[in-house]
């Protein structure tokens, strides 16, 4: 018999012992640090608000996990949760838009890159969204559009502070033109809510770029950002080729815009909600 016709015995898979335990009940248990590569017991993170307690290096902090730690006990109250996003382009790339959609759903049990609603910080009611930057890197589709928009309908109608927490990639290829619609709609979105002259808060996350930077993102009354957060339309690599030239050291940094005057402070996240409370009450 030819050596590539025979068939290899079947072995099974070695049982876990008491000495060497399954590898399925250590996964998830350590995080490793991507500034000092420290390797942490992932529940010691998650106490310390997903920041290193060795560097103090910002890790990406789930949306709902932000929202529950940042306003009052229970008062977060979530609306659109129902609004889900087409396929108006029927667009493929190496796997169909829908198909891509659909397996992020069932991942992530959320309907797409933002959530939305109101909640009480320190007392004042507020209106307010995050992104969640895990679903198709926090793109901006027709539905986030929308759900941003409504961000700001509902602070006009409540006479209440918006507050948005960005983390985008930017607008969402997939959806072409009914994507980039969604920034002239979130800006004319806050021009009527100005009327009510209530403060909208614009806080930058770790990215920041694209569509998002170019829109809503940079149109708050009060700029923060998270310390060493990448903020910027293009990003650097991009910059670098297309003006064949060496940016400065630290260049769309959260740092470098506060140097340059383009936001207003840089907020360590255990520090944010008593910003935020004090911003919203100065303002409001």
């Amino acid at each position: 018999m030819a050596w590539f016709s025979k068939k290899k015995p079947v072995r099974s898979a070695p049982r876990a012992t008491a000495d060497a335990p399954a590898a399925s009940r250590m996964h998830g248990l350590w995080v490793k640090c991507e500034q000092c590569e420290e390797i942490i017991y992932r529940q010691e993170v998650e106490r310390n608000w997903n920041v290193c307690p060795h560097c103090q290096h910002h890790l990406p902090w789930p949306a709902r996990s932000r929202l529950e730690a940042l306003l009052d006990p229970g008062s977060f109250e979530e609306f659109d949760r129902g609004l889900e996003p087409q396929d108006p382009l029927g667009f493929t790339d190496s796997k169909k838009y829908k198909d891509r959609l659909k397996s992020t759903r069932k991942a992530l049990g959320e309907n797409d890159a933002f959530v939305a609603g109101v909640g009480r910080l320190e007392g004042h009611t507020v209106s307010l969204g995050c992104f969640l930057f895990e679903f198709m890197g926090g793109s901006m589709g027709s539905v986030v559009g929308e759900k941003i928009t409504r961000v700001f309908e509902r602070a006009h109608d409540l006479r209440c502070p918006a507050i948005v927490f960005s983390a985008s990639g930017g607008a969402r290829m997939q959806e072409g033109i009914f994507s980039l619609m969604q920034m002239a709609k979130t800006s004319a979105a806050i021009a009527r809510f100005r009327e009510v002259q209530k403060p909208y808060v614009s806080v930058l996350l770790n990215p920041t770029t694209g569509g998002v930077a170019a829109s809503f993102a940079w149109l708050g009354d009060v700029m923060l950002a998270e310390p060493k957060a990448l903020i910027g339309f293009a990003g650097p690599r991009v910059i670098e080729q297309t003006i064949r030239q060496k940016l400065p050291e630290g260049f769309q940094r959260s740092e470098f815009l506060l140097e340059h005057g383009m936001i207003d402070a840089i907020v360590p996240r255990r520090e944010l909600r008593t910003k935020l409370g004090q911003v919203v009450g100065l303002f409001s």
